[in-house]
């Protein structure tokens, strides 16, 4: 596992290492086309159902919620997912899709 840096009272800075739900929007993605092919869709509503029965905390509920509404093929999916996370400034904190 990667070390990360700390500030000199042995506290990570906040933003500076992964949050406990780091990749868990890896793993949404990949049960979701899991269940309907590496070449099917899923509509907003499926992604959203599939963040609420994985239990997602609440900033990547608010990921997955800013979803425009519509159907994804995966690398759709993924793109708008890393849009969101990335203008949040949540890239490292939770980790983008592929």
């Amino acid at each position: 596992m990667k070390a990360y840096d700390h500030n000199d009272r042995g506290v990570a800075a906040s933003g500076s290492a992964p949050a406990e739900g780091f990749g868990e929007l890896q793993l949404l993605v990949d049960a979701l086309y899991r269940e309907v092919g590496p070449s099917g869709s899923v509509s907003r509503i499926d992604v959203i159902m599939r963040a609420e029965i994985d239990d997602l905390g609440d900033d990547l509920r608010e990921v997955v919620e800013l979803l425009p509404s519509g159907s994804y093929k995966r690398s759709r999916l993924c793109d708008q997912l890393n849009s969101i996370i990335t203008a949040h400034g949540w890239a490292f904190v939770y980790g983008t899709v592929e």
